[in-house]
């Protein structure tokens, strides 16, 4: 019983360890999905929007002009 005070601290803090890293995986794998750094440039977005219809031509070429 004289190490009894010893494991309890290690078990809280083996459990706390664990949580922050969960909590660290989680948040990572949602980044991975899309929502955060895109690589692709300003230029290639713009090419989409165009693509889809979302600007019209002069817009498209107007904010090709402003981004370079």
């Amino acid at each position: 019983m004289g190490f009894g005070w010893l494991f309890m601290i290690l078990f809280w803090v083996l459990v706390i360890a664990g949580t922050v890293i969960l909590a660290r995986w989680i948040a990572s794998s949602g980044d991975n999905k899309g929502q955060g750094q895109s690589s692709e440039t300003p230029v290639d977005l713009l090419k989409k929007r165009y693509a889809k219809g979302e600007i019209s031509r002069d817009q498209y070429e107007q904010m090709k002009k402003d981004i370079s």
